[in-house]
């Protein structure tokens, strides 16, 4: 059995982050992933991606801030349970909570933090004949490595974050990248939009908005698309070695849905005072969370994370006054053995 003060279930940017928040005001963490490594989406899907937003990072790879997380809250040792599915949530008598995983691992901690992203999730697929038989065989639908798109023909089809932010980062690897979006304006942030018309009107990358791919060509490999210009219906072949659908992710809560927290749909609704659920002593942070004004971004998870912690810090020792010490002042001191 694993006892600590705040279990953390899921280990991306933000549970991670959490660690140091908590680590701070010298409260302990555990977490647990289902994933076999920490980082969530960022070192399972994309650890190559380049993030703009992060503050004090101009342009940060998705794995390496997962590093950078790991090597600024080691000072606070945490613990890991990877590999494994929180399964169950049970209240003791003692008021401390008892999570036990899918392989019967147990945890008991006096809060709960769920900073499980969006849970469990998979891509969003295009409605085309014959995806699955090019799957692995030039339809991929997540980039772990770009090198593998080294002076290769790409097709990226999409208009939010990831489409863009890929679209820019294969302009310099790629021998060719052709953006499809079947709309006229994107989703994602602007300057990301800015860059893509830029390299477009410098020849680098074929922009084709209003348009959409209809089919797929190919023997055993992936060798071509037809995109189909939505207003005159006119039909190009586009020669590709590879085809990236980047439709975002279909959420699933999983076990979540039975722990008898106030949902809305694939979200758990929190109060943003503390991103307190309905149920008192469990949390919920980051994109897994909902409320009014939400935005899915990591350091907006980051600051849920922040908040949250000094508020377990009054379940966990309600009898102390916590007090806010600046970091400047009172540095970064770790946990001793």
């Amino acid at each position: 059995m694993i006892e600590t003060d705040i279990i953390i279930i899921g280990a991306g940017p933000v549970g991670l982050f959490t660690v140091f928040e908590a680590g701070l005001i010298k409260l302990r963490c555990h977490l647990i992933d289902a994933l076999p490594q920490p980082g969530g989406q960022l070192s399972e899907i994309y650890p190559k991606k380049p993030i703009y937003d992060i503050p004090g990072y101009p342009s940060v790879l998705a794995g390496d801030l997962i590093d950078n997380l790991m090597e600024q809250i080691a000072p606070f040792k945490p613990g890991f349970t990877l590999g494994e599915r929180a399964e169950y949530i049970e209240k003791q008598d003692d008021g401390r909570y008892v999570v036990t995983t899918n392989r019967g691992t147990v945890h008991v901690a006096p809060v709960i933090a769920i900073a499980g992203g969006l849970g469990c999730f998979e891509p969003r697929k295009p409605d085309l004949d014959r995806l699955t038989d090019f799957e692995d065989h030039g339809v991929d639908y997540i980039i772990k490595d770009p090198e593998k798109f080294r002076d290769k023909k790409i097709v990226i089809a999409g208009g939010g974050d990831s489409a863009l932010d890929w679209t820019i980062f294969l302009a310099d690897v790629a021998s060719e990248v052709t953006l499809v979006h079947r709309r006229q304006a994107f989703r994602g942030a602007l300057d990301s939009v800015e860059k893509v018309k830029n390299l477009a009107e410098a020849g680098r990358v074929d922009l084709r908005t209003l348009s959409e791919v209809t089919t797929l060509r190919g023997d055993s490999e992936l060798s071509g698309v037809s995109v189909t210009d939505l207003k005159t219906e006119e039909v190009n072949e586009i020669e590709a070695d590879y085809y990236i659908p980047l439709f975002g992710l279909s959420p699933k809560l999983g076990p979540i849905k039975d722990w008898g927290l106030n949902l809305n749909k694939e979200s758990i609704s929190v109060d943003t005072f503390d991103y307190s659920t309905n149920v008192p002593g469990i949390y919920a942070i980051g994109d897994i969370n909902d409320y009014p004004g939400k935005l899915r971004l990591i350091l907006c998870g980051f600051h849920e994370a922040t908040l949250m912690v000094q508020s377990a810090y009054k379940v966990i020792h309600p009898e102390k006054n916590l007090v806010l010490k600046y970091t400047t002042v009172s540095g970064v001191s770790g946990f001793e053995g």
